[in-house]
């Protein structure tokens, strides 16, 4: 299964269940994962891995 089709069906799940609450969720979670893998190599990953 391609990511693209995984966020197509998570789109799909939202807009037919109406649950749009779990919208900024999804995005915070996104964003923490992206600073997680951009800071991975560099000198903050010690100050990033000590907030969680």
């Amino acid at each position: 299964m391609s990511k693209l089709t995984m966020m197509r069906e998570l789109w799909g799940f939202l807009r037919a269940n109406k649950r749009w609450w779990l919208l900024p969720i999804l995005v915070v979670l996104i964003l923490l994962g992206v600073v997680l893998v951009l800071t991975e190599g560099s000198a903050l990953a010690p100050f990033v891995y000590s907030l969680f």
